[in-house]
């Protein structure tokens, strides 16, 4: 049988070496490179854990292919993925071009004006017809992911006038981005409604709504499916400077967060980028909120088989700032090298992680002066200020006193039972050094944990109490190669005594 290696270092085949795991998830997006059982079987291979559907290319016919396909080579491979809809969000975009294109001169004069479609190569029409209304004389339109720069410098009922700033090729269909304008654009077009009621009903885990502004953006998505019975969690994509200016209360609301740095790149200024990185990153471990980190990763990768040195450090830099995941866009979707291309975000992960680890042992023994890691050495990340929606006090205190036990112990595993997933999230927020497996007996709560930093998602037996529970993850850490006998293991659970949540915490030595 072909090995699969997957981002928690397990391998299928017993006699094959087993390799580290590796904690940080990859997220590819699915394109033409990479779609179909064979491409998707290959980035599964290579360590994908979640898949991405980008809802603002390809029918709905084609994206339910792929979700089918998905969760066929994921039964064939004995391996949890989760699928990620991404909604396009009120994107603004040019209209169509004569020709299709312009070089647009810098010092020279276009013009966007009202309508659907454009007779001269120097005016423009778009998507949205309030644009001519909001913006206003001063203002900053940007074109061609930001390549582009103009400055309104006149605004009559019908046109404005515009001046470029920095000039270039403008194509049709182009993304307009107007930094710093308050938009009265919906948070959900049509598409993007009958979109979230598809991946409803297909059973997306996860569901993203770009450029979102405020809480209540993210609470309608939520709301919308809810009533459709779906239990997938809601992403919330930073990419606007009000949702910068609302960050705290966007976050507590949101289920998941991304750092969407194409369009955030372009509506903030791009050189306060990293440090807004590290603010939302920083943020959302406060909140117990997965965060995942997207856009030109890896870039170069769509041609070259080898990334920048910058592409590396980025990748590195986003995940000791503490990122769940990192995301691949066109890398998987269009690109030249799908596989490759996830096999080095998993290399360099591994190595991240690695020398993380082993820097963070020695600080640890020299400031206790210990000769093995003791329980300060547990937490990568500042502790956690607020409980994620959904888990309980008791349950908050029982996961951090057992990951000090874990690590003083020396544990070779930290396993959670958990039915939503939420004390998965908890334990993932410690960045404990000990590998947690998330144990459930739901089949979108397993899809889910394949996003939560750290976490081996391992299917349990509907209504297995405790005991059945550790046999359970006893006989599959020992078919596996992850437990041998003497190894010690902590297991966090529940137990029917009315004090709610998990209320128990056991070592068991196997």
């Amino acid at each position: 049988m072909k090995d699969i290696v997957n981002n928690s270092g397990i391998q299928d085949a017993d006699s094959s070496p087993r390799v580290a795991p590796v904690r940080t998830k990859i997220v590819a997006t699915i394109g033409p490179a990479s779609s179909g059982e064979a491409g998707i079987r290959e980035l599964i291979e290579g360590g994908v854990d979640v898949f991405r559907l980008n809802m603002a290319h390809g029918s709905i016919g084609e994206h339910t292919e792929t979700l089918g396909m998905i969760r066929y080579v994921s039964e064939e491979v004995g391996r949890p993925i989760g699928i990620l809809v991404d909604l396009a969000g009120p994107k603004i975009r040019l209209g169509e071009i004569p020709d299709g294109h312009v070089e647009v001169v810098e010092g020279s004069d276009l013009f966007f004006i009202r309508g659907t479609t454009s007779e001269r190569a120097d005016h423009f029409v778009t998507t949205y017809p309030a644009l001519i209304d909001e913006v206003a004389v001063g203002d900053s339109i940007m074109l061609a992911d930001g390549t582009i720069s103009l400055i309104v410098v006149a605004k009559e009922s019908e046109q404005v006038r515009c001046r470029v700033v920095q000039g270039g090729v403008v194509r049709s269909r182009q993304g307009v981005n107007l930094p710093g304008v308050r938009l009265s654009v919906a948070a959900m077009s049509a598409d993007d409604w009958n979109h979230a009621e598809w991946a409803a009903s297909e059973g997306a885990d996860f569901v993203s709504l770009s450029f979102v502004r405020s809480p209540s953006e993210v609470n309608l998505l939520k709301e919308l499916l809810r009533t459709r019975n779906s239990s997938a969690r809601v992403v919330a994509k930073i990419e606007k400077q009000e949702a910068i200016e609302n960050l705290e209360s966007i976050i507590d609301v949101a289920d998941v967060v991304m750092v969407a740095r194409g369009d955030l790149g372009v509506e903030i200024d791009v050189a306060s980028m990293p440090m807004v990185q590290k603010r939302i990153i920083r943020v959302c471990q406060q909140y117990q909120k997965p965060v995942i980190v997207a856009t030109q990763m890896l870039d170069s990768m769509q041609h070259s088989r080898r990334p920048t040195r910058a592409e590396t450090t980025d990748v590195a830099n986003a995940i000791l700032d503490g990122a769940d995941a990192c995301m691949l866009s066109g890398e998987t979707a269009i690109g030249e090298h799908p596989r490759r291309v996830v096999e080095m975000m998993r290399r360099i992960a591994q190595s991240t992680e690695r020398q993380y680890l082993d820097s963070r042992r020695q600080y640890v023994e020299e400031l206790l002066g210990r000769s093995r890691l003791g329980a300060a050495g547990n937490e990568f990340l500042p502790r956690p200020q607020h409980l994620v929606h959904g888990l309980h006090p008791i349950t908050q205190a029982v996961v951090e006193g057992a990951s000090r036990i874990a690590a003083e112990l020396d544990a070779r595993l930290f396993v959670v039972a958990s039915k939503s997933g939420v004390t998965a999230i908890a334990r993932s927020k410690h960045r404990g050094a000990v590998p947690t497996i998330g144990l459930t007996d739901d089949s979108t709560t397993l899809r889910q944990m394949t996003l939560y930093w750290g976490v081996t998602p391992v299917a349990v037996p509907v209504g297995a109490d405790v005991n059945q529970l550790l046999n359970h993850v006893c006989d599959w850490g020992l078919k596996d190669g992850r437990l041998e006998t003497g190894d010690r293991i902590v297991l966090v659970a529940g137990i029917g005594f009315g004090a709610g949540g998990h209320n128990m915490a056991m070592v068991h030595e196997v």
